[in-house]
């Protein structure tokens, strides 16, 4: 089901392959805690939802993240949380 959204797109990276999708300040209305700094993605705020794709993701690897945290994941040292 996660892969039926309209708005998301596919993304290659270093790290895999992704389904993103944006999410608008008026559609986030639950605080998340975003892996890339580990500090709170507040209801309200536009931000990504990231999950594996190829067949591989499903909900429970949903993953709510800052949009400029998601930006710059690659440059980010690998188990480092700020």
């Amino acid at each position: 089901p996660l892969r039926s959204a309209a708005a998301g797109r596919v993304e290659f990276a270093a790290d895999g392959e992704w389904q993103v999708r944006q999410v608008s300040g008026s559609a986030a209305t639950r605080d998340y805690r975003c892996p890339g700094c580990d500090q709170v993605v507040a209801a309200g705020t536009p931000h990504v939802v990231a999950w594996p794709a190829a067949d591989r993701g499903s909900v429970a690897d949903r993953r709510h993240w800052h949009t400029p945290c998601w930006a710059a994941r690659a440059r980010r040292r690998p188990g480092r949380l700020r």
